[in-house]
């Protein structure tokens, strides 16, 4: 079985309601679990970043709040009053995630996987924190000057275990492999550091880490998506955009298998949702009612089918196509017809979307869910 989860998505000072695509594979990821009838997951965020360390630094005094309930406000935030996903949210610093990554990592390290080595770093002499080699500006503080010393890092030493990123990490019958993604993982550091300087993360003092360095986030983000299918006995696949997966596919290497299952990402592009939520598309076309529907569900999907974005221009035809396969809903969904499209959408092949007679068929089976006046609960 395959569940959609979606990449954790950053917590950072907006909401869904200002910034829709923020949560574009949030959407997709619940668009296809709905249409194989699988288990809700909950939504993943994102918070372990030196980015929410700031904003935490600056505001303290100002509340009380400490970093993680700063970070649990911050997500609840996002989400419109009585609009939170009925499966619930999920943290990379959640307790789940921060126990299993912590099992992870332990059996990792007894395999050989990942190692402790201790290796030259640069300090912020004001704050401490470790900063990248040629670093001119400490990201944390923004002090200018480092100091050098010698830490314990967890490290992935990746040679010795194949390739950080191949075709088969990537989920999607008849989709063509990115060949540009398999190209930036060839050309990762052999050493790939998997420790990093945080106030907030899964701690790794347990391996004899010092105190302040967390599990590097984009290893954290997968850990995530497995915590998040636990117990479904279910193979996850994240939704993921081509730039998302550039920058966390070779970190998050170690930990795409789990357990005899396998991680997969399914790529999707981006959505111009300004052009999309203008009433003037809308009312050209006679498809007010289709609004939320078109928004909210169809475009999502058209997004995982036009992996590159939806092109603003692209917009119109979508329309007048979703339009159509909706007046062409047949009262009785064909049962053969509505399995094999079942069976795509399990194997990630995206063509279905633009197939009117599968759209018609889908969009009856689901009519309760995928209806005009909108996508479920919990979707934005």
């Amino acid at each position: 079985m395959v569940l959609y989860v979606n990449g954790p998505v950053q917590n950072g000072d907006w909401t869904l309601a200002e910034r829709p695509g923020k949560g574009a594979g949030i959407q997709l990821a619940e668009a296809l679990n709905a249409l194989l009838g699988a288990a809700s997951v909950p939504h993943l965020w994102n918070c372990v970043t030196l980015a929410g360390d700031v904003r935490h630094r600056q505001a303290v005094g100002r509340d009380g709040a400490n970093r993680a309930r700063r970070e649990e406000a911050a997500v609840a935030a996002k989400y419109a009053p009585g609009m939170l996903p009925t499966a619930g949210v999920l943290t990379d610093f959640s307790p789940a995630v921060t126990s299993l990554a912590l099992e992870v990592t332990e059996t990792l390290l007894a395999d050989g996987t990942l190692a402790i080595r201790r290796r030259p770093v640069l300090l912020c002499a004001r704050c401490g924190h470790m900063a990248g080699a040629g670093a001119q500006r400490c990201r944390s503080c923004g002090h200018e000057s480092f100091g050098r010393a010698v830490r314990a890092l967890l490290v992935y030493e990746h040679a010795a275990h194949g390739p950080v990123l191949e075709a088969g990490d990537f989920h999607g019958a008849y989709a063509r492999t990115p060949a540009h993604l398999l190209n930036i993982a060839r050309n990762v550091p052999d050493e790939l550091v998997l420790s990093r300087t945080r106030a907030l993360g899964v701690p790794l003092g347990a391996f004899g880490l010092e105190e302040g360095l967390v599990l590097d986030p984009r290893a954290g983000l997968h850990v995530a998506v497995w915590a998040a299918v636990d117990g479904l006995g279910a193979q996850p696949v994240m939704t993921v955009t081509e730039n998302a997966a550039a920058n966390v596919a070779a970190y998050g290497a170690p930990f795409r298998r789990h357990r005899a299952m396998r991680l997969r990402y399914l790529l999707h592009g981006r959505i111009p949702y300004e052009a999309a939520a203008s009433s003037r598309l809308y009312e050209a076309h006679r498809a007010e009612e289709l609004r939320e529907l078109f928004i909210g569900w169809f475009l999502p999907l058209c997004a995982a089918r036009e992996r590159a974005g939806v092109h603003l221009d692209r917009l119109p035809a979508l329309l007048k196509f979703l339009r159509r396969a909706d007046l062409a809903r047949p009262g009785a969904p064909p049962g053969d017809l509505l399995e094999n499209t079942r069976r795509r959408v399990a194997a990630g092949d995206m063509r279905w979307v633009m197939e009117a007679e599968a759209l018609a068929c889908v969009l009856a089976a689901h009519a309760t869910t995928v209806g005009p006046a909108g996508p479920p609960r919990g979707e934005h």
